[in-house]
C-alpha cells in the first residue's frame, strides 16, 4: 500500500511546460504587426483586382468584391494599353524571360569560377581584385548609365537583349563572387589539397569537386538573381530597346497611361502578374534559400 501510495504522487517525467512571459508576447506581436504590414497591400490588390470599377468607385478599399470577376486580369494580360499599342503586358513576359535565364546563368557561373579561384587558388593580386569587385558592388548604378550606353553603342549592342543581358551579368557579378568566395572559404582547405595531389587541376576539381557542393549556394545566387533581373526596370528601360521592353516597363506604361478611365482593378492585376515569378520562385526554393544561407552564404 505504501508503493502504491508513493507511485501515485510521483510527478511526470519530461520537461515542465515553459510559461509564456511578456517578451514571447512583444516578439508575437511584433511578428503579426510584420506579417499585416507586407500583407494588407497585397490583400488591397487582390480584392481590387477581383472588382468591377463601379464597386471600387465606391471607395471600400477593403471590402469584399461583391461580384468577383477576372476580367481585370485578362485585359491585363492581353489588351492593356502599353503606350500606343493596346496588347497586354503578356508582351513583355517572353521578353523578361529572354534576359532573365542567360543573365542568371552567365553571373552565377561567371561568379562561381571567380569566386572558386580567389578561395583556394588566390593568383597574385587576388585580394586587390577582390576589392575592387566589392567596390562595383556599392557605386550607385547611375553612375555607370552614360559611359555603359556608349559602349554598348560601339559594339552594336545597345538596344538589344544581348546587351541587357551582358549588363546583368557585369552588375550581379561583385555579389555572386561575394556568395561563392564565402561559401568556399567553408570548405575544408585539406578537402582542395587532397585533390590536387591526386592530379587535379583547376577545371577537375571545379567541375568535379566544388560544384557538386554548390548546391546551396547555388540555389541562393539564382533566387537572388533571379529576383533582382525580373524585378528591374532602369536596365531595360535604358539598355533593351522599345521592342524588347521588359514586364516592368511595360507595366509602368500600363499603370501610367493618361488615355482614358483610370482602370484600378486592371493596373493591380498587371501588378500582380508581373510579381508572379520571383513569388513563386521564393514559394518553391523558400527551403533552399534558408538552407544555402545557414551553410555558409554569410560567412566569412
Amino acid at each position: 500500500m505504501a508503493s502504491l501510495t508513493a507511485s501515485a504522487h510521483v510527478e511526470p517525467s519530461g520537461p515542465r511546460p515553459k510559461r509564456i512571459g511578456p517578451g514571447r508576447y512583444g516578439v508575437y506581436a511584433f511578428l503579426i504587426i510584420s506579417a499585416l504590414f507586407f500583407l494588407i497591400p497585397l490583400y488591397v490588390m487582390i480584392v481590387t483586382s477581383l472588382k468591377p470599377m463601379d464597386e471600387i468607385r465606391m471607395g471600400n478599399l477593403f471590402a469584399l468584391p461583391g461580384s468577383p470577376s477576372f476580367d481585370a486580369w485578362i485585359k491585363a494580360w492581353s489588351q492593356a494599353c502599353t503606350g500606343l499599342n493596346c496588347n497586354g503586358i503578356h508582351v513583355g513576359m517572353l521578353n523578361s524571360i529572354k534576359i532573365l535565364i542567360p543573365s542568371v546563368i552567365l553571373s552565377i557561373a561567371v561568379g562561381s569560377v571567380t569566386g572558386y579561384a580567389l578561395s583556394f587558388w588566390r593568383p597574385k593580386g587576388a585580394n586587390i581584385l577582390f576589392a575592387i569587385l566589392l567596390l562595383g558592388a556599392f557605386i550607385p548604378y547611375q553612375v555607370f548609365l552614360y559611359p555603359l550606353v556608349r559602349i554598348l553603342s560601339m559594339v552594336s549592342l545597345y538596344n538589344s537583349i544581348p546587351g541587357v543581358v551582358f549588363v546583368h551579368t557585369i552588375f550581379g557579378l561583385p555579389l555572386m563572387t561575394l556568395l561563392f568566395r564565402n561559401f568556399y572559404a567553408g570548405i575544408p582547405i585539406d578537402l582542395f589539397k587532397a585533390a590536387r595531389v591526386d592530379g587535379g587541376g583547376f577545371w577537375a576539381i571545379f567541375l568535379r569537386l566544388m560544384l557538386p557542393l554548390s548546391t546551396p549556394i547555388i540555389v541562393v545566387a539564382a533566387i537572388l538573381q533571379i529576383t533582382g533581373i525580373w524585378n528591374d526596370f532602369l536596365f531595360g528601360l535604358i539598355f533593351a530597346g522599345r521592342e524588347n521592353f521588359p514586364m516592368t516597363v511595360q507595366l509602368n506604361n500600363v499603370v501610367n497611361s493618361s488615355f482614358g478611365e483610370k482602370e484600378y482593378n486592371v493596373n493591380m492585376a498587371a501588378t500582380i502578374l508581373t510579381a508572379l515569378v520571383p513569388l513563386f520562385v521564393y514559394f518553391v526554393s523558400g527551403r533552399w534559400f534558408v538552407r544555402g544561407i545557414a551553410s555558409g552564404a554569410v560567412k566569412g
